[in-house]
Order: structure tokens, then sequence, then C-alpha cells
């Protein structure tokens, strides 16, 4: 396949994860392969140039390994020349100026290793005297150099390259700090800008940049950079090339960002028209693989429709809740919402009591005690680690002793909720039911446990609110919050205000609840291979372009990208 035609085949992925980012690079990696633009048999031979930029370019050369042992991970055209980047340019690193050298008001410019970001230079106005251009005429930069840190060199994004603007012609070079200056005459420096951007170079860097403390290049390393050097004229119609590409994608970009906007307003309304009907068709209208509501948000708006009565149609035949609480002998605290500002209305057959009165709420085992001459056992108990939301995590299970006399007060049942107290923002609050997987079994003091008062309430319905955005927010508000710490209390647990639908209405809920999430977990399973499948292609397409194993990922490599859709765009020079 040619680069135009995976241009223009851009819709067949264009929403798969990174897929600009991956095109980016892969524009790079075929300038830098000689893949991206034909060879001209009249262009003069990249050896001529070489020889030609060896006797322009002045500093002290330093010893490098021979051409024969420059290996590269790609094999360049006949008409190129493989030297090392000391060969054509002129590399150095800065001074280590002294901290009370700097003045802010005037003065020669001085670039800082804050000065450079990735594809990025960063103005600031610091200075040194007037004279230290002279003093230290070895350290001068020029507009257009090529800078890069050499302390913690690169980022996630990417290399920490730029160029030298203007602005800073005549500038000093402060430590921690390379340059890379070319000949004016036959400049080449577009191209070895193309090259530093590349993926090649990133992981070089990565190579030789490995310390015990932090990342660090030395100048010797950056010197023997090997550098596939195409011809001249190859140069600039590579350099054109890219521009073009990068313009396309950016073009490109654009549509994606506005296609996006697009599939925001209908998600709002997609959402909307589920939350006025919230049936199986308006949810799976919602899956549009573009679409921008995430498979956890959908499930938050299932729980917050499931809590505010709005899941399943009132049946007038279902036996009240405040006829169900006085049948079963249950206390009746009717209290107001937790949000006095909120509407409170619920159905008239629902009532609003407070958790314990449906519910004995008790705390667990203290570890660390000493239990002195009593006679123990070892068993197992449940941490808030082992609590998620919706469900237990049996995973790594830990043993405490007891008291033998102690069993039975700790000791879960089947079908108890328990409930976190908390710890990080996500803990407080969470709520699972206990399915009796191991015999005996105890919980913690930082689990609360919630048996319901009658075997008649089920703990389904309460669990499904207490992890409801609802719910949570109720334990968020009340919660005794530090900084990234919060937790609740027993009382805090027993006082929450919990609205109570009939008994029947209840069982519709729970299971109309648990036949949306079966669809968002069936939709979101359907999306994610929808999604991998487009990974697969971009990811075959790129391989076919560069000649280069397909490793199934989509981008070069995947694991340096962080999909902000402008990794491997050089700025024009």
């Amino acid at each position: 396949m040619k680069l135009e035609t995976f241009f223009e085949k851009f819709e067949m992925f264009a929403d798969t994860p990174n897929a600009i980012p991956a095109m980016r690079e892969l524009v790079l990696t075929l300038a830098v392969q000689g893949k991206l633009v034909a060879q001209d048999p009249e262009d003069e031979p990249a050896g001529e140039l070489c020889a030609q930029l060896q006797k322009l370019t002045s500093g002290a050369k330093q010893k490098t390994n021979s051409i024969s042992e420059i290996e590269l991970p790609f094999e360049i055209p006949a008409c190129w020349k493989l030297t090392h980047l000391d060969t054509v340019t002129k590399v150095f690193s800065g001074n280590a100026f002294q901290s009370g050298d700097f003045q802010k008001e005037s003065g020669i410019r001085v670039i800082k290793i804050t000065n450079v970001g990735v594809r990025d230079f960063k103005e600031t106005h610091e200075f040194l005297p007037v004279g230290f251009e002279q003093r230290f005429s070895t350290f001068l930069v020029q507009d257009g150099d090529i800078l890069m840190a050499l302390t913690r060199p690169y980022i996630l994004d990417g290399l920490k390259v730029a160029r030298c603007p203007k602005s800073y012609n005549g500038a000093l070079l402060n430590q921690r700090v390379g340059a890379i200056q070319t000949a004016k005459t036959n400049d080449i420096s577009d191209f070895i800008y193309l090259y530093l951007c590349s993926e090649f170079v990133l992981e070089y860097v990565i190579e030789k940049s490995k310390t015990l403390n932090q990342p660090n290049l030395n100048i010797p390393d950056l010197r023997c950079l090997p550098l596939p050097l195409p011809p001249l004229a190859e140069q600039k119609r590579i350099v054109a090339k890219v521009d073009e590409l990068m313009t396309l994608c950016d073009r490109l970009e654009a549509q994606q960002q506005e296609r996006e906007e697009k599939y925001k307003a209908l998600s709002r309304a997609s959402l909307a028209r589920f939350s006025d009907a919230p049936t199986s068709s308006n949810l799976q209208f919602i899956f549009h693989p573009s679409y921008t509501i995430a498979p956890a948000d959908l499930r938050k708006s299932i729980l917050t429709l499931a809590v505010q009565c709005k899941l399943v149609p009132q049946d007038p035949e279902d036996e009240p809740a405040e006829e169900l609480l006085k049948r079963l002998g249950l206390k009746s605290t009717v209290v107001p919402h937790a949000d006095d500002s909120e509407d409170d209305s619920l159905p008239a057959a629902w009532a609003r009591v407070r958790f314990e009165d449906v519910a004995l709420v008790a705390g667990g085992v203290t570890l660390g005690r000493k239990l002195g001459d009593r006679k123990t056992v070892t068993l197992p108990y449940l941490r808030v680690a082992n609590v998620k939301r919706g469900e237990i995590d049996l995973t790594l299970i830990k043993e405490v002793s007891i008291a033998e006399d102690e069993i039975e007060r700790y000791a879960l049942r089947e079908n108890d909720l328990l409930m976190t107290e908390g710890g990080d923002w996500d803990k407080v609050g969470r709520a699972a039911i206990w399915r009796a997987e191991i015999p005996v079994c105890l919980h913690q003091n930082h689990v609360f446990r919630a048996r319901m008062r009658s075997s008649e309430l089920r703990p389904f319905w309460f669990e499904r609110y207490f992890n409801s955005p609802v719910g949570r927010g109720y334990f968020e508000s009340a919660s005794k919050q530090t900084t990234n710490l919060a937790s609740i209390n027993m009382r805090q647990v027993r006082s929450c205000p919990i609205p109570i639908p009939p008994l029947a209405e209840q069982r519709r809920i729970v299971a109309k609840v648990e036949e949306l999430m079966k669809l968002v977990d069936a939709l979101e399973t359907q999306l994610a291979a929808s999604r991998a499948t487009a990974a697969n292609l971009l990811a075959a397409l790129v391989a076919e372009l560069t000649g280069t194993p397909n490793t199934g990922k989509a981008s070069i490599p995947a694991s340096t990208n962080t999909g902000t859709g402008r990794r491997g765009r050089p700025p024009k020079s």
C-alpha cells in the first residue's frame, strides 16, 4: 500500500486509540528510512556531501566507532551515507555558569535546560552580563541550531529537542544542554531536526542515558549517534513531504475533533433518551464506537435511575413500603432526603427511613488485640481491600487469631451486606454482598457488616443504592476528610437516609439493573473487539509501509505514546 492510500483510508481506523500520533510517527519513520520520497539518480551522492561537510564543520572531533560497526534497525538507500552525527555537524554542550552570574534585566541571553521542551522552545527572561559572550565564545549558539536536553532528555511525549529561535541568536549555552550546529553552506539542519524527532533516536537516547539516579546523556554518546544521511536534494524533498503530510495530519485531527464534538452532543442526547426510557434498545443506541460515554458512566447512570425510581414503572398492586415495614414489625423513622435543597419527591408507595431501621450494622474484629489465656482459633477475615463495589475479591485472604467465644459475633452469614470504612476516596462506603464462598469467615473493624432485620428484606436493593452516585454522594459529604483520605463511622452508616420501594418493585429494579449491566458488559466487549480490530489493521498497515515485523501495536512504539495527538509533529523550522 502506498502512503497516500494509507491516508485516504484514514476513516477505517480514525477512532483507533492513538491513530493520529501513530500516523505522525509513521511519517517520520519512513522519512529517516528513505521510504518517504523516491530517490533520484541525478542527485549528488550523499558521500560527496558528507566529505564537504566534514571540511566545513569545525570543533574538536572525538574518535568514534568505525562506520562498519554502526548498526541500524533498517536498511538505507544505496545513495545515502551512513555516518555519525559528529562527522557532519558540530556537537557541544554548555558551560556551568555560576548562579550569581544570572540577571533578570538585560545582558546576553542564556539558554538553560528549562528552555528546551518536546519540539518546543520556551522563552524565559534570564541573562548573563555583557562581556561573557567574549569570555565564553565557544558556548555561543545561533538561530536555527538544534538544542537537546542532556539531563532527563526524554519524557513520555518524546525527546526534549527544539530549534533555537532568532531572538536567541548569539545566546550562551548553559550546562546540561547540548547543541547541534550545522554549516550554513549545504545546510542539513532541517533533516537533522526531523531525524532527531524520530523514534530511532529516542530509543538510542533511552539506551545511552540509563543511570542509577536519573537519565543523563553524555555528549560523546550524542556525537556517536548513527546518522543515515541522504543527498542534499533528497533531504529537501523529504522535509517538504513531511511538512505536507503533517499538515494533512493536522487537518485529519481537526476533522476528528469536530466529529467528536458532534458525537458528544449526540451522546448527551442519547443518554437523556435512555434516562427517559431506560430500555435495552436505547442503551444499545448509546454504544456507538465513537461515542464518548464511558461504560463506567453508563453503569452509574443505570444505578442513579434505579434509586431515583425511574428504571421500572410502579405497580399500584404492590404492597406499599410503609405497610411492609409495619407488617414486618420494623421501626419506621421517616427522614428527609440527605440534601434539603434537592427535590425529595418519591412515589406514594415508597418510604424513606434510616438504614438502621431495616438492618443491624456492626463492626468487625480489631487486629492486634491481646487475647491473654483465652482459647483461640485462627480464621480467615475480610479486609477493606477485599470489598470492592458490587463484588468480594478473594484473591488474597488473610487470617487472624480470635477467641472461640467471639466467632458467632464476628462470623459472616450468607447475604450479609459489607461496607468499607474508607481510606482513599474510592474506598468510602463501598458495598458488596457476602455469598458465603468461605465456610467460616470474619471481617475486620474497618469493614462494617449490615444484616437485614427481616428475612423478607434482601440486601440487593441496598447494595445497589450504596454503590450508586446518590449513595456515594451521602458518604462523601458525611465522611471525615483529610488530604486524599476519607472515612465514615458506624453512626453515619446507621443514620444514612435510604429510600425503600415496595418489596415487589425492589425485585423488579434489581432484575432490571442486572439485565442492563449485563448488556453494558456485552456491549463493552463488542466495543473493545471493534477497536482491537481497527488497531490490528493500523499496525499491519504500518508494518507493511515500514517493512518491520507486525507487533500488533498501533503506534511506533505504543509504550511512549501519550495519545495527545501531537506526538512526532515537528514544528516548521
